[in-house]
C-alpha cells in the first residue's frame, strides 16, 4: 500500500517535470546513428537565434562553449570508434567546443552531468582537435542543430547555427 501511495504522489511531479522540460526555450534534442552493434547518441539543448548575433557575441569566440544550451552536450558511444581518425572508447562524454572565426576546437571530455561549461576541466579531455568553420553566407539555421549523417561504417557529425557550420568524421569499428 505504501508504494502505491508514493507512486500517486510522484506521478503529478513527474508529469509537471516533463511539461517544464517540453516548455524550455531551448528544448532538449537527441540525434543518433547506428552501425551494426555500435550506437552513437548526442543529447543537447537547442538554443534559438531570435534575431541575435550568434558567434562572436552570444557565443564568444575563443572561449569554451557547452555546445548548446543548459546542460553540457553529452555524447554516448556503445563501442569503441574513431572520431577525426582518433580512437575513443565506449562511454558517455561531454562535447565542448571553442568556436573561432575560422576554426573550431572540438573537445570530448570525460566529465559528465555538468551545467553549461562553468566547471569545465581540461585535465579530463579525452580528445581534442581542430576543424575548419564554414560560412553559409546567409542564416540557414535559426536553431542550433547537431546532425549525424551516416552511411555504412562512416558518419559525419555537423554542428550548425545561423551562418556557421563545422563538421568532423566518425569511423565505426567492426564488432569483434
Amino acid at each position: 500500500m505504501r508504494i502505491a501511495s508514493l507512486l500517486l504522489l510522484l506521478l503529478p511531479s513527474f508529469a509537471a517535470a516533463q511539461e517544464l522540460i517540453a516548455q524550455r526555450p531551448s528544448p532538449i534534442q537527441i540525434v543518433s546513428a547506428r552501425y551494426k552493434e555500435t550506437y552513437l547518441k548526442i543529447t543537447y539543448g537547442q538554443p534559438q537565434k531570435q534575431g541575435r548575433q550568434v558567434f562572436g557575441q552570444l557565443v564568444p569566440y575563443d572561449q569554451i562553449w557547452r555546445t548548446g544550451a543548459n546542460e553540457g552536450t553529452e555524447i554516448t558511444i556503445t563501442r569503441d570508434i574513431l572520431i577525426n581518425q582518433q580512437p575513443i572508447k565506449a562511454g558517455t562524454y561531454t562535447l565542448f567546443t571553442i568556436p573561432g572565426k575560422e576554426n573550431w576546437i572540438i573537445i570530448i571530455n570525460s566529465d559528465v552531468g555538468l551545467w553549461g561549461s562553468y566547471n569545465y576541466n581540461s585535465k579530463k579531455d579525452v580528445l581534442r582537435f581542430e576543424v575548419p568553420s564554414q560560412s553559409t553566407g546567409t542564416t540557414v539555421f535559426e536553431s542550433f542543430t547537431i546532425s549525424i549523417d551516416s552511411k555504412n561504417d562512416k558518419a559525419t557529425i555537423s554542428l550548425a547555427w545561423d551562418t556557421t557550420q563545422v563538421s568532423f568524421p566518425v569511423q565505426f569499428n567492426e564488432p569483434k
